[in-house]
């Protein structure tokens, strides 16, 4: 067993993804949350279940801890900062900060030349009015959304509600001519090395990932541009860890970057089997400062996520030597939640 404890923050799959990762190197796993029957305490060395605010109980987690990561990004700023003065966090908490808030990430990349869908910063029904030339839009809260969460089509302003009480701030994004999704996965390194994997084209369904296969079938001058602007955006970050950034891709052939993930990224599964190191090996590698080792593409594959009721019929499957199925073996099935994901390996 390695001397050093990892503690992660979130115990959904990502985070059992990322504990089956560390046991491969010998890295041990803490994991705390807020959902007693998170799956990632099936994978863990340790599991503590507690609210996020709860100071003791976070202290005696940063306490037991080398190290700091998290799943997934909307955690109170102010916890990753308490931790951040016991043990360090990674990626920075002032990282999250920015990538929590809309308004902030999207002035951030587009200070840095990279182009995003134009937007406007939303805080009443006059404002929505005012930028009516980004309808038909989306209205999307300015934090705490994924997954399509807090997420409102536009198509005309006979759409805002009468009785729409703005309490939050929103952003208002303008509708791209969609010709396709891609996203690109990066690991970058304390000493500034970065590991980029190859763009990969994403399908969504009901706003929730579906579908996700290399190689995309994008252009080479699209294939470079959405990895450089990875790397760009990591290398301004001072980021540490895996990062992802969704791009899309309008029907004049425009790449659009969406939005960035500070953590593994679920179109990122199919590096387990489609490469010599996977996004979560490379993310316990750079934030427990282990060394990397080389990484290559084995094969090209596709990735299907299983949603709610689904998982049931993958369980009891024989599946081919290219096929891996993977269950996330949550307590409780719900209507389009991730239970599970298989990817297969293509020639």
């Amino acid at each position: 067993m390695s001397e050093i404890t990892l503690g992660i923050i979130g115990s959904g799959q990502l985070g059992s993804l990322l504990c089956e990762a560390a046991k491969k190197l010998k890295v041990k796993t803490i994991v705390i949350s807020d959902d007693k029957h998170g799956p990632a305490q099936n994978y863990a060395d340790e599991f503590i279940f507690s609210e996020y605010d709860n100071k003791d109980k976070i202290k005696d987690f940063a306490d037991k801890a080398d190290i700091v990561t998290y799943e997934f990004e909307n955690i109170p700023v102010e916890i990753l900062n308490q931790i951040n003065k016991e043990k360090k966090v990674l990626p920075k908490p002032d990282i999250n900060k920015v990538i929590q808030n809309r308004k902030l990430e999207k002035n951030f990349v587009n200070d840095l030349g990279i182009k995003t869908t134009d937007w406007a910063f939303i805080k009443s029904a006059d404002d929505v009015k005012k930028n009516e030339k980004l309808l038909p839009g989306i209205l999307k809260t300015n934090t705490l959304g994924y997954d399509g969460h807090g997420q409102f089509v536009l198509n005309s302003l006979t759409d805002l509600k009468k009785d729409w009480c703005f309490t939050a701030d929103y952003i208002l994004e303008k509708k791209v001519d969609l010709k396709k999704e891609i996203s690109v996965v990066i690991a970058r390194f304390s000493n500034g090395e970065t590991y980029t994997y190859e763009p990969i084209e994403n399908v969504h369904k009901d706003q929730i990932l579906k579908h996700s296969k290399i190689p995309a079938d994008i252009s080479p001058k699209i294939f470079q541009e959405a990895q450089s602007s990875a790397k760009l955006i990591a290398e301004k970050l001072g980021y540490i860890g895996v990062m992802c950034v969704e791009y899309f891709i309008d029907q004049n052939d425009n790449l659009l970057t969406n939005e960035i993930a500070p953590r593994v990224h679920n179109s990122g599964h199919l590096t387990i089997n489609a490469f010599s190191v996977s996004q979560f090996e490379a993310h316990i590698r750079a934030v427990c400062n282990l060394k990397m080792k080389p990484m290559q593409k084995i094969s090209n594959a596709e990735m299907n996520n299983i949603l709610g009721g689904e998982i049931e019929k993958f369980k009891n499957k024989s599946f081919k030597d290219t096929e891996f199925f993977f269950d996330y073996k949550k307590k409780e099935i719900k209507d389009k939640r991730k239970m599970g994901h298989l990817t297969i390996l293509k020639s």
